[in-house]
């Protein structure tokens, strides 16, 4: 097989009679990133769990190195040089980062754990990787993009030969990204094959070499990159063209509906003072750890908030609690929709039915179970989620209908106020204008939308007003008129002096 490094053939699997990959073949090169691109649920996912050990395939060969692999389980795919970074984190929270880092493979003293050997070891990945961290610090106290680049350190050490990364950068600020894009390519040098899972397509002409597309579980189209331009692989991935990536519609702006003054909780949330009106989308732009999902969670009630007053309509309102929010109209859709958003182990139905329990109940507070089947049909139906049936386990999902889900269930409440951080995050080009047409629909209704996003692109084309935030506060407003990357990027980077 000369420089082949890893090599899928006729890979098939089915889930409860429902067949996701249907005979899909992968190739590999020694010293090549190859990008695997498709929409959610074209099987990307589903085919590096099998690569990985964690899925069994039903039907077809997989080699590595011409040799011809069975993998039952990650342990097996591990000791053959493959290694995967999940898309969602799977850190043990309670244990540091050097324990994460070397979870099933601890460095023994006798019968006792070599904690020093371990923390140096973690802590040269850490530095090689150029990421300001202690491999002592506990794994639940680091921030989303700081735990991705812990889940990266960790693949990173079992000295890999194949490296699968689904959606490595979602989570990640710009240097972030240009560390790890070095960390590639230094890998790619060295021989190694990369598999690079993403969605952000603008990121691929930076490290890919090859591209691979899926749709619906089959191949489309492989080779290289240069042979594509973004509009092809757009057209490949969805099998339409996409005429508008922003499709913002115009509104007159109506009555303030959410007015917000002074609002602080704890450093990231400073003086914050904001209008929302009726009609609108505010986009809320800024760098990672500029206070911008903070704020949203200090605002609907999930943090204490230390000063401040919200006003609903023009009356003070007191939003202590999150359901002190719902019941006052507001619903947030949070930034990690697998750990904040979803209960993963429970149906779509059930998903959609919690938040509305008081609504399918009747004066004897008994579940209605006709209402609670047509709440959850009607959502699915007007969403597009794309699943099997409403009894479909949430974590089976694709990420794309993860996210229809957890905004499904606060639409069925007819909220006056949503709050989306990073609605966008992960899914596919398709998934997210069907997301931006659902935030078009809600601005027509005269509900006020407010917009978190890190992808600049994103903030300029969906949003109608555009507050900056940096070092917890607000540093800017801009008008569609007055936003571009400039201005924004010079607002985002407005520090307060310390010295």
């Amino acid at each position: 097989m000369g420089n082949v490094l890893v090599q899928m053939k006729n890979i098939s699997k089915s889930f409860s009679g429902t067949k996701v990959l249907k005979g899909v073949n992968l190739e590999l090169g020694h010293g090549e990133i190859l990008a695997l691109l498709g929409e959610n649920g074209a099987g990307k996912s589903t085919l590096m769990k099998i690569l990985s050990g964690i899925y069994s395939k039903d039907e077809g060969e997989i080699y590595l190195d011409g040799e011809l692999c069975h993998f039952q389980n990650p342990k097996e795919a591990q000791n053959k040089g493959v290694a995967i970074i999940h898309q969602e984190m799977n850190l043990c929270n309670d244990l540091s980062v050097s324990e994460n880092i070397f979870l099933g493979r601890e460095v023994m003293e006798g019968l006792s754990l070599n904690h020093k050997k371990m923390d140096e070891e973690a802590q040269k990945i850490l530095d090689d990787l150029g990421i300001s961290m202690k491999s002592t610090e506990l794994a639940g106290d680091l921030k989303v993009s700081e735990q991705q680049m812990v889940e990266i350190a960790k693949a990173l050490s079992q000295d890999a030969k194949v490296l699968i990364m689904d959606e490595p950068t979602s989570a990640l600020s710009r240097k972030e990204i240009e560390d790890l894009f070095r960390v590639i390519r230094k890998l790619r040098d060295e021989g190694r094959g990369i598999i690079y899972i993403s969605h952000r397509l603008d990121e691929l002409r930076a490290i890919v070499d090859k591209v691979s597309i899926l749709r619906d579980g089959e191949n489309v189209i492989s080779g290289d990159l240069n042979e594509f331009s973004i509009d092809d692989i757009i057209r490949h991935m969805v099998g339409r063209e996409i005429q508008d990536k922003f499709p913002r519609i115009h509104c007159e702006k109506g009555k303030e509906i959410l007015r917000v003054e002074n609002l602080n909780a704890g450093p990231k949330v400073r003086d914050i003072s904001f209008s929302l009106y009726e009609g609108e989308i505010l986009g809320i732009a800024g760098l990672m750890g500029a206070g911008r999902t903070e704020m949203t969670r200090a605002l609907f009630g999930v943090d204490e908030k230390t000063s401040g007053k919200i006003y609903l309509f023009g009356e003070e309102v007191k939003t202590n609690t999150p359901k002190d929010s719902i019941e006052l109209g507001m619903a947030l859709i949070p930034e990690d929709r697998r750990k904040d958003g979803l209960c993963t182990d429970l149906s779509i139905r059930e998903n959609i039915s919690l938040p509305n329990l008081d609504s399918i109940k009747n004066s004897l507070g008994v579940l209605s179970k006709d209402l609670e089947l047509k709440i959850s049909e009607d959502t699915i139906k007007s969403l597009n989620v794309k699943a099997k049936d409403r009894e479909m386990i949430s974590k089976n999902l694709s990420g794309g209908n993860q996210q229809k889900v957890v905004l499904g269930k606060w639409l069925v409440r007819n909220p006056k106020v949503i709050l989306f951080d990073e609605p966008t995050r992960g899914i596919d080009i398709g998934a997210k204008v069907e997301i931006y047409q659902i935030m078009n629909e809600l601005k027509k209704k005269g509900v006020g939308v407010l917009f978190i996003s890190s992808e600049m692109e994103e903030v300029l084309g969906m949003s109608d007003r555009i507050l900056i935030f940096c070092d917890g506060r607000i540093t800017g407003e801009l008008s569609r008129e007055e936003a571009n990357q400039e201005n924004i990027l010079k607002l985002a980077t407005r520090y307060e002096e310390k010295v």
